[in-house]
């Protein structure tokens, strides 16, 4: 047998390549091969929950990327964290689960023409691999509606989801103030629904981080079907034409450790490589735009305002401040109430600026760019204003510290929304998936590169749109309801 020819190459090590090669490695008699370009996930501050100060702006376990300048964010360039070890960014993420709402992935269903992304059917593949601590000791608890929670949450699966272990006075207070200032109170942001606010549950297991590389690799790391490389850079596809004309990925050439290796796919090669990396390798291989191939936390969702038909910003609450994660914690007692806006009209773009794999491609995320996304902006900042002032707080005696209470006219709020502004590491749609008809779909409903036969796209690249919330989990889903896809093709050409 040839060492180098696998029936599967998955790109990337993190969230979806971990879940694919432990479902696509269950056949004994199909070879399967993760490459992760990043070193092994074993440096202590992964797995400590605050570590994640300490593993953004780390070259260990970041690719420290950086965004162009924005004129959005009035020439400002950000970090741009994306995990560079097993696990990828379930190695430096904040550990929160969360699907986002039913009606992101309905949505899904009508932009690609396919019912099977829609909410009902693809909460199964959530449930498949969810270990839920509600559900430990046989429970099942009654969720209102002769409903109970095994309807919408699954247990025994490698996911394990549990409380966070940290409660802070002043983060009560401020659910509190929410309260006074009409947000209802929720104890499952993921039934479909997660307007409201409360605790956010986290991915950890006994207090540890439980990653996507504990959950999924190393149940499975011993398997003899099984080859994980770390440290290896894929440089491009190898793509070949077929007799009939069409196009073909039959393998990947790839840098490990200093030498030129190249594997050979008999089935199919899977990028999994993120919203960054997996259009970057594309683009390197000749897919792309021709123009361009040429050169503890507390959370609410809520609406920005009345008008609003859904929850439509997501708050993240904690009693720190900093200018950005990875850098310093300020020298004074505070709270933080970042507000996210869920579904951004605003778009950029992941694009490569040399042939060569070690160089960063560009990222221009296009910030605040359309008037919606500018409105938002500008509704949070007044509706964090609101509660704050609130009974509940005010033990606290809270004083604003940006962008600071003299500031009130629209455009001057809109211009120091530009000023302070961050992301919260959450880049999805760089490869979408969409309908025949949509000139901007990389990939079809099957997750199929289009014109290209043996490639697929799985990660959080795909989305049609984002969720509205934070995009670990969902790229979960996708890789769950992705290897059961390759798994049935598979199939119907062995029966054919």
């Amino acid at each position: 047998m040839d060492d180098r020819t696998f029936d599967y190459i998955v790109i990337g090590g993190g969230t979806a390549g971990c879940l694919l090669a432990n479902r696509l490695s269950r056949d004994p008699s199909r070879r399967v091969l993760l490459l992760e370009a990043g070193k092994k996930d074993n440096y202590p501050w992964i797995h400590i929950p605050v570590g994640y100060l300490y593993c953004i702006g780390n070259p260990r376990t970041d690719w420290l990327y950086k965004t162009a300048p924005d004129p959005g964010l009035n020439g400002r360039s950000l970090r741009y964290p994306r995990g560079k070890t097993l696990g990828g960014s379930s190695s430096i993420n904040g550990m929160i689960y969360m699907r986002g709402q039913a009606r992101d992935y309905d949505a899904w269903a009508a932009e690609t023409g396919d019912a099977s992304w829609s909410w009902d059917q693809v909460l199964p593949y959530f449930k498949a691999h969810e270990d839920h601590y509600r559900m430990d000791g046989g429970a099942d608890p009654e969720t209102g509606g002769n409903s109970r929670f095994s309807d919408t949450h699954g247990h025994g699966g490698e996911w394990r989801i549990e409380m966070q272990r940290l409660r802070w006075d002043v983060l009560e207070a401020f659910a509190d103030a929410a309260g006074e200032a009409g947000f209802p109170r929720t104890d499952d942001f993921n039934s479909g629904d997660n307007e409201g606010v409360g605790y956010f549950e986290v991915n950890q297991r006994s207090g540890w981080r439980w990653n996507a590389s504990k959950a999924f690799l190393r149940p499975v790391r011993k398997r003899a079907n099984l080859t994980i490389l770390t440290e290896a850079h894929v440089e491009r596809l190898v793509i070949d034409a077929k007799a009939a004309g069409r196009k073909v990925c039959k393998g990947v050439t790839v840098r490990h450790r200093g030498q030129k290796v190249e594997y050979a796919s008999r089935r199919d090669v899977i990028l999994s490589a993120g919203a960054v990396g997996s259009p970057q390798i594309l683009q390197l291989s000749g897919i792309g735009p021709g123009a361009l191939l040429r050169k503890s936390q507390l959370g609410a969702f809520t609406r920005s305002d009345p008008s609003q038909a859904h929850a439509n910003v997501e708050y993240h609450v904690q009693p720190l401040s900093l200018d950005a994660f990875g850098e310093p914690l300020h020298g004074f007692p505070a709270l933080t109430a970042s507000v996210c806006n869920l579904n951004p009209t605003s778009r950029g773009s992941v694009r490569i600026t040399s042939a060569r794999m070690e160089d960063a491609p560009e990222i221009a995320p296009n910030y605040l760019a359309t008037a919606e996304d500018r409105k938002v902006a500008v509704d949070s900042l007044r509706q964090v204003r609101v509660i704050a002032s609130m009974p509940a707080l005010q033990k606290y005696r809270p004083q604003e510290w940006k962008p600071g209470p003299q500031f009130q006219d629209y455009d001057e709020l809109v211009k120091l929304a530009g000023d302070i502004a961050n992301t919260i590491f959450h880049p999805v749609g760089t490869a979408k998936m969409g309908s025949d008809s949509d000139p901007m779909a990389v990939v079809d409903n099957r997750l199929k590169v289009r014109g290209i036969d043996g490639l697929r796209v799985v990660d959080a690249s795909v989305m049609p749109t984002i969720v509205s919330g934070n995009t670990n989990s969902p790229t979960l889903m996708i890789a769950e309801k992705a290897a059961s896809m390759i798994l049935e093709d598979a199939r119907k050409v062995v029966a054919s």
